[in-house]
């Protein structure tokens, strides 16, 4: 009876993990910025939030290169608003070393990201998810 119970508990369990799991987490990859250079974004649940973390850098060539940034939050505090919409959050440029008041539009396997700073617009572009 008690491995019966253990087992319905770790089923429950698991299921409650996956079904927190955001259709936004996993590799994303960047559009190449100002300087031609691009990242891979992984992101994830920080807290009740959602963050990115640039894990890799690559030149315009694709030549991958260790960055300054690399481990840099370049998303942060953005909250699903559901149906692929996200918002709250903000979002760091490195080419520009600037942070922006950012949305996020999820669909399918590309992630679009718009950004704001003291009234200036940007659109990030759209990201890749890598795999």
């Amino acid at each position: 009876m008690k491995r019966i119970l253990m087992a319905a508990v770790a089923t429950v369990a698991l299921g409650v993990g996956a079904a927190q799991a955001d259709p936004v987490h996993g590799m994303w990859q960047t559009v190449k910025d100002d300087n031609g250079n691009y990242g891979h974004i992984d992101v994830k649940n920080c807290g009740a939030a959602i963050c990115g973390t640039l894990v890799k850098s690559f030149d315009s060539s694709g030549a991958a290169f260790k960055s300054e940034n690399q481990g840099r939050k370049i998303i942060w505090n953005m909250k699903s608003d559901g149906g692929g919409a996200y918002s709250g959050g903000k979002v760091y440029s490195p080419d520009r070393d600037k942070t922006y008041r950012s949305k996020m539009t999820l669909k399918g396997n590309n992630l679009n990201i718009k950004g704001c700073v003291l009234g200036i617009c940007r659109d990030g572009g759209t990201w890749k998810r890598v795999n």
